[in-house]
């Protein structure tokens, strides 16, 4: 199989190296663009029952939040020697949902993410990789960790 463009799902993890350095050996192999996401999850919730949304911590993410979280996320491509990738950091009600989103905008053929956990399916690969698995419109690696 040949990608044209692998979307590298970032979560800052000390084992993000080794499924960032995945996903560039996937994207050179096959000559493919290579793209990092980091998605900050939106801090709000729904009450239901014609409640307003109400944050659950004010004013996040704020600007702050998502200014070190791109500076993260640059220091991790530098750490990958992937200065040619585009990097994103997205600000969305669930990662899934961000990443989901890159996918359709940029059309990736390929997403990377981590499996983290220790027992049955969705531990085993972690609540957030479980949900890219199984929900994603497109090719999944999950690197296991």
């Amino acid at each position: 199989m040949s990608y044209r463009h692998v979307l590298f799902a970032a979560d800052f993890s000390d084992e993000a190296l080794k499924v960032g350095a995945r996903a560039k050996a996937i994207a050179d192999c096959c000559g493919a663009r290579l793209s990092a996401i980091h998605v900050v999850e939106d801090m709000t919730i729904s009450l239901g029952g014609g409640y307003e949304l109400l944050p659950v911590l004010p004013e996040l993410p704020d600007e702050t939040l998502l200014s070190e979280s791109r500076m993260a996320l640059g220091n991790l491509a530098e750490r990958l020697n992937i200065g040619a990738a585009e990097l994103w950091v997205v600000n969305a009600p669930s990662t899934k949902e961000g990443i989901f989103g890159a996918v359709e905008d940029h059309e990736v053929d390929l997403i990377v993410v981590g499996s983290h956990g220790r027992h049955g399916l969705s531990l085993l690969l972690g609540s957030t990789a479980n949900a890219v698995l199984h929900g994603a419109p497109c090719d999944v690696l999950a690197v296991r960790l």
